[in-house]
């Protein structure tokens, strides 16, 4: 009888740890609230810089403003009307550029900066995004100020003790030289 007992539980034991395991539920749910709340402050952010750039670009009417497809404006210091090579992903660049706040405060100059090698798309030089954008934009030898929203520069990080956050900056940049990447057919 002690023997029909532990057999009755050793298959009780094994139909039940056959069991398929269960997922564990989450301790804490998130309903998106904190990334909507960002997307919405960010486009406030976007709106006001927005206004503030159309708003020195009309104060200056000397400059012919273009807008890039990327979100920033700017426009040529030195335009090349000869040149037809613009920069393609894997080129070497060689440029120079300053950081200014619109007002035109200087935050770091071209001599602080000094020349910048930079492979165009392949580079983990830490360059912003509006400059890895405008640089394809340039010719060798133009010179061009871009005007660059927050978030196409330094946006909430800024730089440390010289640019707060979120602060819309602009950028003068002189593309010295552009070596095209040798094609392997």
């Amino acid at each position: 009888m002690n023997r029909n007992i532990i057999l009755f539980l050793i298959c009780c034991l094994s139909v039940l740890s056959c069991n398929s395991p269960e997922a564990r539920k989450p301790v804490k749910r998130t309903s998106g609230t904190f990334i909507n709340k960002s997307v919405e402050r960010n486009k406030k952010i976007y709106e006001i810089e927005k206004a503030f750039i159309m708003e020195m670009m009309q104060i200056n009417p000397e400059y012919k403003y273009l807008a890039s497809k990327s979100g920033f404006w700017y426009y040529y210091n030195k335009q090349d009307s000869l040149a037809t090579q613009m920069p393609d992903m894997g080129d070497n660049v060689i440029f120079t550029y300053d950081i200014k706040k619109l007002n035109g405060d200087i935050v770091i100059s071209q001599n602080e900066i000094g020349l910048q090698y930079y492979i165009v798309d392949q580079s983990n030089q830490e360059l912003i995004s509006g400059l890895r954008d405008g640089i394809k934009l340039m010719k060798e030898g133009e010179t061009i100020t871009f005007l660059f929203p927050s978030y196409k520069a330094f946006g909430y990080y800024g730089i440390e003790k010289k640019l707060g956050t979120n602060v819309p900056i602009q950028s003068t940049v002189t593309l010295k030289f552009i070596n095209k990447k040798q094609k392997n057919y």
